[in-house]
C-alpha cells in the first residue's frame, strides 16, 4: 500500500524505509509545522548542564533530534517509543524505551525510583497535565521546556496518490485539513489518536501500539485477514 503519514515537515525520518521493511510504501503529508523555541531550548540546556535533573524523558523525536547534539553529561534518560530512541542514540545519548508507547506509561515504568527525582521534559507546547501530575503524585518533581510550538498549516493534506492515511498524533489529526475518498485506509497511530478521531465522527479502522512498526504490524494482520475473512476494525 502507499500511506500517507502526518509528519512536521522535515521531520519525516526513517519513515521511507521503515514501512518498506513491511512491503509498503509512504509519503508525508503536513498538517502541522513546529516553531522552534530558542530561549526554552537555551534554559534547557543550562539545566541539563547545571545537573538540576536525575531524569529526562524525551516525548517525541523533534526534541531529540533538536537537543540530543548539544547535551554532555546526561542523566537517565527515557525516550517514548523507538524512532526517538534510535535518534538519541545516534548522537551517543544511551537511553531506555518504553515498554508502552505512551506517556501515561512513564511512571510506572520508573516504579519507586521516581520517588524524590527531579524530571526534565522538553517537549512541544501542548498540554499534558495527566502526566506532570502522575509524577508529583509519585513523588517526583518535574519541570516541562516548551521547546517548539506546533501551528497548523492551513494546506489541504495530498491524498491523491494515497491507499491509507496515518495520523500520528490527536492534534495533526485535529488540525488536519482532508477529504475521505472512497476506499482510503484510515489507520491512527495509538489509542490516545483513535479517541480524538472518534469523538469527531472518524473510526480509524488500523489502531497500532503509538510506534510506526506496531501500526505497520497491525495493517499486515489486517490485510492479511482481509483477504480471507473479509474487513473490519483491528488493532
Amino acid at each position: 500500500m502507499k500511506i500517507a503519514i502526518t509528519r512536521l515537515a522535515g521531520k519525516e525520518a526513517r519513515d521511507a524505509s521503515r514501512c518498506k521493511r513491511y512491503g509498503h510504501l509512504c509519503y508525508s503529508v503536513h498538517p502541522l509545522n513546529s516553531e522552534i523555541r530558542d530561549d526554552a531550548v537555551a534554559d534547557f540546556i543550562s539545566a541539563v548542564e547545571r545537573n538540576e535533573f536525575d531524569c529526562l524523558f524525551f516525548t517525541s523525536a523533534l526534541p531529540a533530534s533538536l537537543l540530543a547534539p548539544r547535551l554532555r553529561n546526561l542523566p537517565r534518560v527515557i525516550a517514548i517509543g523507538p524512532q526517538t530512541a534510535a535518534i538519541l542514540k545516534e548522537y551517543g545519548v544511551q537511553c531506555e524505551t518504553l515498554e508502552h508507547y505512551y506517556s501515561r506509561e512513564f511512571v510506572p515504568y520508573l516504579g519507586d525510583w521516581i520517588m524524590g527525582k527531579r524530571v526534565g521534559i522538553p517537549r512541544a507546547d501542548v498540554p499534558n497535565p495527566s502526566l506532570l501530575e502522575a509524577i508529583r503524585t509519585a513523588g517526583g518533581a518535574v519541570r516541562e521546556f516548551r521547546c517548539y510550538g506546533l501551528e497548523p498549516t492551513n494546506e489541504p493534506l495530498d491524498l491523491e496518490d494515497a491507499d491509507a492515511l496515518l495520523f500520528t498524533s490527536a492534534m495533526s489529526f485535529e488540525k488536519a485539513i482532508w477529504s475521505q475518498k472512497p476506499d482510503l485506509l484510515i489507520m491512527a497511530i495509538g489509542d490516545i489518536t483513535a479517541d480524538a478521531m472518534r469523538r469527531r465522527g472518524v473510526s480509524p479502522v488500523i489502531v497500532g501500539d503509538g510506534s510506526l512498526e506496531g501500526t505497520l504490524e497491525t495493517l499486515n494482520l489486517f490485510l492479511k485477514r482481509e483477504s480471507t475473512e473479509g474487513k473490519g476494525p483491528i488493532q
